[in-house]
């Protein structure tokens, strides 16, 4: 019978699996190797080895009401798009408010983990820690939850750059990158397009001489602040496009988005047109890129061929010389050195895991990975729901299949991320957002049911299918329902206008009937193209929304 959970790291995973054996009556130690909490979010002057690092101006590119944890909204007077301070500062009201903090022991590095000798029986772990007197101490426990995350191990693809030892500049990795000061008046290239890439080019090219920004596969950006002003993910990361994409081909939805992308600057005339379609990889998502790229301050260039000196020489002949610093926005590797091989076997890419959380070959299922993930959304969420459904699997509440359908499952996720998704080996986790959560949600209990809720609240139903898919859903219904759930979805915009309400306006303009005939038009030619597919592709069609409307058994 599992009690003592141990968990590995005090970041936003970390918290919400201390949260998430609280609630079920377990017992958690949690060990972080530095001196405080908040992962990712913790910013430090000086990037620690083995440790995730940002830079001093990182605001986060997802909003507020679609990042917090499910029964615990972010106060409505902090901004939408949150610098890092005020981060950690949510994590710390989180913390304090569900007595987290107690169960948290700082300067504490987890050495290694190994099934107990009786593993067989017993299902335990022996685990070996050091605190920071280079102390280590031996531990028990019924089971772990690994929450260490994939930003701690940077990753600079030296061998792919011929002649980078003769570069006479300064090199280094995103990771160690804190801020602009360093780089004034320099001639700057920025190997890779991805978001911290994207920010370090437009922050740095407002005190540079020079900034180049050098893409293998060029990118889709996408900008914040979206129609109307409103937070780009709260506007679409709705259950009603979802159902779209789920019934319209993906030929179709690729062009529409980014016929709509290139509406608002077309990413040919700015070089940016990648190699891929749009929703085959996370798009880069930076408001600030395109008015650099416009206004001369940042230069688009293809890859690097070669290095010589201080000249990089780019795959199309073209040349940029005296460069000073060249800034590797290259990814991270994926590890976790203190688990046993046996636990790390590779699928395709990725380390394979059952629903990206457990390893699919154990005899006991009491060891689990939680935010090893990534999708276009708040990794927040997305461990939450992990935390729940692991520690219910814990508690012998839920079952998990056997060894040999996991594995089956792993090697069919794997295809499918394979082909939906451009993967590589520093980017293998990409899934999507609502599909996956709804996923974890419905082995849990806790899916929201549209067909239920329209026939047992139906102003809820309005704002559970066309409002954001905050977490606040998965708290109607089931195990860990929470009674502020239906307040905290019908208020979630309240909290988004708050920080917003700075001087008095007239509102009194209301939407035109023109505006409204649009709208209206808008949804008929979606329904039309909805009814096309069902026509075309009835079964896939009626299993799907099946599986979204269908009350499940709890």
């Amino acid at each position: 019978m599992v009690r003592r959970v141990a968990v590995i790291g005090a970041g936003p995973s970390g918290l919400a699996c201390i949260k998430s054996c609280l609630d079920e009556g377990l017992e958690p130690t949690c060990f972080e190797s530095s001196d405080d909490m908040g992962g990712l979010w913790k910013f430090k002057e000086v990037s620690e080895p083995n440790r995730a690092s940002i830079y001093r101006s990182l605001t986060i590119n997802i909003s507020k009401e679609m990042m917090c944890y499910s029964d615990f909204p972010i106060p409505a007077d902090y901004p939408n798009y949150m610098h890092h301070s005020k981060i950690l500062k949510y994590f710390r009201l989180y913390a304090e408010h569900f007595k987290l903090l107690q169960r948290i022991r700082f300067q504490t590095s987890v050495k290694s983990v190994r099934q107990s000798p009786d593993f067989s029986l017993s299902g335990q772990w022996e685990l070996v820690t050091e605190n920071r007197d280079g102390e280590e101490e031996r531990h028990v426990f019924d089971a772990v939850m690994v929450c260490s995350g994939h930003y701690t191990y940077p990753h600079i693809p030296l061998h792919d750059f011929p002649g980078i030892e003769s570069f006479e500049g300064k090199y280094f990795h995103s990771w160690d990158y804190k801020g602009p000061e360093d780089l004034a008046g320099k001639r700057i290239v920025v190997i890779g397009i991805g978001n911290s890439g994207g920010d370090i080019a437009v922050e740095s090219s407002r005190v540079a001489e020079e900034v180049y920004i050098s893409t293998r596969r060029g990118a889709w950006v996408i900008r914040q602040v979206s129609d109307n002003g409103l937070p780009v993910d709260m506007k679409y990361n709705t259950r009603f496009v979802h159902i779209l994409f789920q019934i319209m081909p993906m030929r179709f939805l690729n062009w529409f988005g980014e016929k709509k992308l290139n509406f608002m600057y077309d990413h040919t005339m700015y070089a940016l047109k990648p190699k891929h379609r749009l929703f085959s990889q996370i798009p880069v998502i930076n408001d600030d890129l395109p008015l650099r790229i416009l206004a001369g301050s940042v230069v688009v260039k293809p890859n690097v061929r070669e290095v010589r000196g201080s000249t990089l020489v780019f795959e199309d002949d073209t040349e940029v010389e005296k460069v000073d610093v060249i800034v590797f926005a290259t990814g991270y590797s994926y590890d976790f050195p203190f688990l046993p091989a046996s636990i790390k076997k590779k699928s395709g890419h990725r380390i394979g895991l059952y629903k990206h959380v457990f390893p699919p070959s154990l005899e006991h299922p009491t060891l689990a990975v939680v935010g090893f993930i990534h999708a276009l959304g708040a990794i927040m969420a997305q461990a939450e729901m992990q935390s729940r459904w692991v520690t219910r699997v814990f508690k012998g509440l839920k079952k998990l299949p056997s060894p040999e359908v996991m594995i089956k499952a792993v090697e069919n996720d794997t295809k499918d991320i394979d082909k939906n998704y451009i993967c590589s080996k520093q980017s293998p986790l990409q899934v999507d957002f609502v599909s996956y959560m709804d996923d974890i949600a419905g082995e849990i209990g806790v899916r929201p049911s549209l067909l239920w809720l329209f026939f047992s609240d139906y102003p809820l139903f309005k704002k559970v299918l066309w409002g954001p898919v905050s977490s606040y859903q998965y708290r109607i219904m089931g195990p860990g329902k929470w009674s502020g759930a239906r307040q905290a979805i019908f208020t979630q915009f309240d909290r988004m206008f708050q920080p917003l309400k700075t001087r008095p306006v007239d509102d009194s303009n209301k939407t035109s009937l023109a505006a409204r005939v649009f709208k209206l038009s808008l949804v008929s030619v979606a329904g039309a193209s909805a009814a096309y597919y069902l026509h075309k592709h009835p079964p896939a069609m009626f299993n799907n929304l099946i599986s979204m409307v269908t009350p499940q058994k709890i």
